[in-house]
Order: structure tokens, then sequence, then C-alpha cells
């Protein structure tokens, strides 16, 4: 059997839905339910861990992200508008006294970076920034 270019688009577009293919879930429920995960349905505190980001980011796939969180063992960065929330995950011995970092992460828009820092009492710290990230470097 030999198929035309357009009938194996429209079959190829029908398995695509039929997989799932984009279909576009609530993403920040999704990082919801990762960050509870993590810390296992735990409270989270705000203040233990400082987030540090640009208010407006000219190029989505270099983004700078820099945090510091004194006191923490596990520190698990999330992008709550990628398609693939987690980032990364940074873990800490008693041998790192700075218990800090940077990186640069790819954003695919204007989204909250969240950072969620597991300490050392076993308690949790959350911190949150919303970064723009602009087209064609345009800052508006």
């Amino acid at each position: 059997m030999k198929f035309t270019r357009r009938e194996m688009i429209v079959l190829g577009s029908g398995a695509a839905l039929a997989a799932g293919v984009g279909v576009t879930p609530a993403l920040a429920s999704v990082t919801d339910d990762l960050i509870a995960a993590f810390t296992g349905g735990a409270e989270m505190g705000e203040g233990g861990i400082t987030l540090n980001t640009p208010e407006i980011a000219e190029n989505g796939n270099t983004v700078p992200v820099e945090f510091s969180a004194p006191g923490a063992t596990e520190v698990s960065l999330w992008a709550d508008g990628n398609p693939v929330p987690p980032v990364a995950t940074f873990k800490f011995g008693p041998l790192n006294p700075t218990r800090s970092a940077a990186t640069r992460i790819r954003l695919a828009g204007t989204q909250n970076v969240i950072a969620v820092a597991k300490m050392e009492d076993g308690s949790f710290q959350m911190a949150k920034a919303t970064i723009k990230v602009t087209i064609g470097g345009c800052g508006g």
C-alpha cells in the first residue's frame, strides 16, 4: 500500500493525538506535585534560602540562577513553566561550608523558578522568583 504525503501527515497527526503528544498539562500543578514528593508533604517555611535571579532574561537559553542556603543538606530547583519542571538538585555534605551554588538554566518562557532546601533539622525552606523571558532581546 502506498501513502501520499498528505495521508501520512493525517495518519501521523492522528497517531500523535492518540498518544497524547501536544496535550499540555497544567505545569504548575505538576510542579506542585513534584515538590510535594520531594518534601514528603511537609510544610515549607520561607526565609532559610536566598535565591538570586535576574528580573528579566533577554535569552531564555542561559538564565543565571544563584542560591545560598546556610544549613541545607539538599537544594532542588524547579521551573514551573518548562515541559520538564525539575532543573537541578544540589547535595551538600559536612565538608561544604558555603551551601551555595550558581548555575545557568534554560527557561521556555516567563515563569517562576522555585528553590526548595532540605535543612539539617529535616525542615524545608522555599524561595520563589518570577523571571520574565523576553523574545528577541526586547526587555519590555
